[in-house]
């Protein structure tokens, strides 16, 4: 760990240089404020030790420029018995601590202990959340299909402000994947995120779950606990299929949303938390509110701003991108060196209907990987159910019960034939008419207007 001491004393210096280095620490020196701001600027410094009385640029200057750099710097104070309560108006601007002169050794190692951990930590932490941000951020979405452009551009707009969020979408469309971006792109980034897995548990488990409960409040509460309300306290709080959540548990929901409040279960004190609702569902919550199954009341507190996610069978032209994407995520993981897809297995790809939506894909691209020897993903590599369930016209989504509108559904038929054409050709237009037996004119206009570009296809 490096250690850069800021002081114009030069036995000071030579003290706490011998100190630190006798304790495996690397120094460096600087005898003004404008000497150590410079050597701050080239990097690698984990802890300043900085005089509060410098010649020129004092050290409360110097403190502040340092915040101003890099806020994550930590800066220990050494300051005289007379000069503490400059010390302390230090710390309120962001030193880590401060060291009163004549010092003791064994409070120097401490205190840059101390200042080191925390270094440690905050930088940890940065890591995970830039993991975080990489791994979430609405831009690594996968899709350059019309529809995932629109829900880009939705959650562009939704993510800083503080309303409530619907997101509504069949199982597999990657609804928590995107109130994870939605987070991570908000005012409430620093802040918890938490999940609620809403159909997943009885009533009363999950209200304690959600609120708290004090000690003794049932059989088995031997201690008080706090609820995910409390954690998710400044952050974020994600309900999973929150149309499962059973009547009386959402009144209590409904209270938390437009008073910011609640009680443990057990318990007599109102507590308070500031956390974003993000909620999702695959189920219509309008026809559930109509049978009496969801509270009208609490979707309207919920459906403020609301992202539709699409299946995957109604943009096809994602596939091939997702296909790859998560070809080279499972080659790296798994160490393998497929670098293709065959042409005849992307066909089949693209005719399958994907009732799992994106995590079945990705699925059936994880268990190709896996099973590889070669270098291609071949047709024999695509798990039973897709090389099965092609129909002799290469489209067997079957029939939803509330039925579907014929010009959708050849609309959408006609989207995959000129996306498979597309791809086949390698993004030639003209070729792609060819194996269409239609004029390139005519390929033209139905790609204008079924919303299908070149680019979107082949990458």
């Amino acid at each position: 760990m490096r250690i850069l001491i800021v002081d114009d004393e030069e036995v000071l210096q030579d003290v706490l240089t011998s100190l630190l280095r006798a304790e495996g620490y690397e120094t460096v020196s600087a005898r003004s404020g404008e000497q150590g701001l410079t050597i701050l600027r080239q990097g690698d410094i984990d802890l300043v030790l900085l005089d509060l009385m410098l010649p020129g640029m004092s050290g409360q200057e110097v403190l502040r420029q340092i915040r101003k750099e890099d806020p994550s710097q930590v800066v220990v104070m050494i300051t005289a018995y007379s000069s503490v309560e400059g010390a302390i108006a230090a710390m309120k601007e962001g030193a880590f601590h401060y060291i009163p002169k004549p010092f003791k050794n064994e409070e120097v190692l401490l205190t840059v202990q101390q200042g080191l951990e925390q270094r440690r930590l905050r930088k940890e932490n940065r890591s995970l959340r830039d993991q975080l941000q990489q791994k979430f951020a609405f831009d690594n979405i996968i899709g350059k299909s019309k529809a995932m452009a629109k829900v880009f551009d939705l959650i562009r707009l939704a993510a800083p402000a503080k309303s409530n969020i619907l997101i509504l979408g069949e199982s597999g469309t990657g609804k928590e994947l995107v109130a994870k971006s939605i987070h991570l792109n908000s005012r409430r980034a620093d802040g918890p995120f938490v999940t609620v897995n809403s159909g997943s548990m009885p009533a009363d488990l999950l209200e304690s779950n959600l609120f708290g409960h004090e000690r003794g409040a049932f059989t088995g509460a031997v201690t008080t606990k706090k609820g995910l309300f409390e954690v998710a306290d400044g952050g974020s709080i994600f309900f999973d299929e929150i149309g499962n959540i059973p009547i009386d548990t959402q009144s209590k929901l409904l209270r938390v949303i437009q008073e910011k409040e609640f009680m443990r279960l057990g318990g007599v004190e109102t507590l308070t938390s500031d956390v974003r609702i993000i909620a999702a569902t695959n189920v219509d919550l309008e026809e559930t509110v109509e049978r009496g199954g969801f509270r009208e009341d609490l979707f309207y507190r919920l459906n403020v701003i609301t992202i539709n996610l699409p299946p995957l069978r109604r943009r096809p032209e994602d596939v091939p991108l997702l296909a790859r994407a998560f070809l080279a995520k499972y080659c790296e993981e798994n160490e393998k060196r497929l670098a293709t897809i065959a042409p005849d297995a992307m066909e089949l790809l693209l005719d399958y209907h994907w009732p799992g939506n994106v995590r079945e894909l990705e699925n059936v691209i994880e268990r190709a990987v896996v099973l590889s020897t070669g270098d291609t993903l071949d047709i024999d590599l695509l798990s039973p159910a897709v090389r099965e369930k092609r129909s002799p016209f290469g489209f067997d989504e079957p029939l939803p019960p509330e039925g579907l509108p014929l010009k959708d559904a050849v609309a959408n038929y006609e989207r995959k034939l000129i996306v498979r054409a597309l791809q086949a050709s390698g993004g030639v237009q003209k070729k792609a008419a060819d194996l269409l037996n239609v004029k390139p004119t005519t390929l033209h206009e139905m790609m204008k207007r079924l919303e299908v570009t070149v680019d979107q296809v082949v990458s």
